[in-house]
């Protein structure tokens, strides 16, 4: 009888795991990658709306507007470029608030020629500056985007186009294709155009609706495996009750080329000569090589409070952070009681846990993280208030889970070197000792009865 009990156990296990790898084989061939899938910003997107206005004799009018529905990850400079392929042989009649990179061969007009022929033509934002005549509503910022939670009101961006060779009504025009977004470089990939219910426009003084003769979305996610190929930014650690100061980790950026000089510039170089491209990333010589470093330190213990010190370290010659943010997530934020000399405001991916924040810059105060340098830093302390259920020192339990800097997550030290309590230590060390006195003791008296 147990003979038989112990095969069907065992059939059953085998039968399990082979049901478990059939499902893990299915889940890998069937599904979309989840790569592009953020824990703290689960809805976070950028959604093109593309909103047919009025027909022409041989095309239509369309407003197009990009939304950043991203919590903490914005467009910086130079800003966002907007790429599609049209579906059948239409052109670009003329634009406003935005205008196309190449004209493409026009050559088959006569006298009136288009704004663009290309077939897969490249949108970008017009600068501040442009003149009224050539403006709509949410243009002309150079392409620049705020994320959604830190400023809605300048998280969108529009253009308008007059598109012809067609079709003039909902049954003949063709929805373009394989949408591109580049903000600045790589790491959006865009879904199929969807035809939706078309937008619903009310006048100023609200008394009238109007309503697009046609409208579809484009939804792009953003991943950080397509945006770079190693990562921007790294986490340093250091508290009051321990001398250690853990470094970010070496090469957690990439390790420096000494093959080629150069590619990094020493801390103490007198001169840097200039780069054509700004925007390439021209970093300090670093053991971590990480453009951004971000340093959290455990300053002071009160009794029913706890002190944090944030100092973040920008070490690219080439980059200004203009209007930065820090995503930090620790248990600990839902006592936040102050912060000193950053903005924060509580982002709640999941609602009924406040365990995340972000934090930025106090405008015209140090909003702009400056490039490395004397003054390649910003820095503030945040106060905390102890819950005594919850609270701890022990085990790295008040250093921060995760950390993104301007969307980009960072690397993290390994909890293995996290600074542990000078009790822990000693107490550690008086049980190896102890241990050890013992194990000679009982040596000793083993031989001595010999």
């Amino acid at each position: 009888m147990a003979n038989l009990l112990l095969f069907i156990t065992r059939s059953f296990f085998k039968l399990c795991s082979f049901s478990l790898l059939i499902l893990l084989l299915i889940s890998c061939s069937s599904f979309p990658s989840t790569e592009a899938y953020d824990p703290l910003d689960p809805n976070g997107n950028i959604t093109i709306k593309w909103d047919i206005m009025s027909w022409t004799s041989d095309g239509y009018v369309a407003v197009v507007t990009i939304y950043n529905f991203q919590q903490y990850r914005h467009i910086q400079a130079p800003g966002w470029k907007l790429g599609w392929t049209w579906a059948k042989k239409e052109v670009i009649w003329s634009m406003m608030g935005g205008e196309t990179t190449e004209q493409g061969d026009c050559s088959r007009f006569k006298g009136n020629i288009p704004h663009c022929c290309n077939k897969h033509p490249t949108v970008v934002d017009l600068l501040p500056g442009t003149p009224y005549n050539q403006q709509i509503a949410n243009c002309c910022k150079g392409g620049v985007l705020n994320s959604w939670a830190q400023d809605p009101a300048t998280a969108a961006s529009s253009f308008q186009l007059s598109v012809g060779q067609s079709g003039t009504t909902n049954k003949t025009v063709r929805v373009p294709v394989n949408f591109t977004l580049k903000a600045p470089g790589p790491g959006y990939t865009c879904g199929p155009a969807k035809i939706v219910k078309p937008s619903r426009f009310v006048t100023p003084d609200g008394r009238r609706e109007t309503q697009a003769m046609m409208t579809w979305n484009v939804t792009c996610t953003y991943s950080q495996f397509l945006a770079q190929e190693a990562p921007s930014c790294c986490v340093s650690f250091s508290s009051f009750y321990n001398d250690t100061i853990v470094p970010c980790s070496k090469c957690a950026c990439g390790c420096q080329n000494t093959s080629q000089p150069g590619s990094c510039v020493e801390s103490k170089a007198s001169h840097i000569a200039p780069v054509v491209n700004s925007y390439t990333p021209l970093v300090r010589c670093t053991s971590h090589m990480c453009p951004v470093r971000v340093h959290w330190h455990i300053k002071l213990n009160y009794k029913e409070y706890r002190r944090v010190k944030i100092t973040i370290t920008n070490f690219n010659y080439n980059m200004n952070y203009t209007q930065w943010n820090l995503v930090v997530q620790h248990p600990n934020f839902d006592n936040l009681t102050q912060s000193f000399s950053f903005n924060y405001k509580s982002i709640t991916p999941y609602t009924a846990i406040n365990d995340t924040a972000m934090l930025r810059g106090i405008k015209f105060y140090n909003d702009m993280l400056l490039e490395a340098g004397p003054l390649g830093n910003v820095q503030s302390e945040l106060l905390f208030r102890k819950d005594k259920a919850t609270f701890t020192f022990e085990e790295g339990w008040a250093f921060p889970r995760r950390i993104y800097f301007n969307g980009d997550n960072c690397v993290m030290p390994t909890p293995n070197v996290y600074p542990g309590l000078p009790n822990a230590s000693s107490h550690q060390l008086t049980s190896a000792l102890g241990l050890l006195v013992t194990l000679l003791a009982a040596m000793a008296l083993l031989f001595g009865h010999k």
